[in-house]
């Protein structure tokens, strides 16, 4: 009898501990994408807005061709 309530405690605190690790790993992950995403989208508005029509080149080129 022993040795079930052994071998059930195994079994249920590696369940247990393997749903705490899978948190313990997934949340960091997700707060660092979601800021290095946020960090580049604000970085993005900023470039568009001191170069607010970053296609002249293009067009130079093309209006030089024809």
């Amino acid at each position: 009898m022993k040795n079930i309530f052994v071998i059930f405690m195994l079994i249920f605190t590696t369940t247990v501990l393997t749903g705490c690790v899978h948190k313990i790993v997934t949340v960091p992950a997700k707060v660092a994408y979601k800021t290095t995403k946020g960090v580049v989208k604000g970085t993005a508005v900023v470039v568009k807005a001191v170069i607010p029509d970053g296609d002249d080149e293009k067009k130079d080129k093309k209006d030089k061709d024809d």
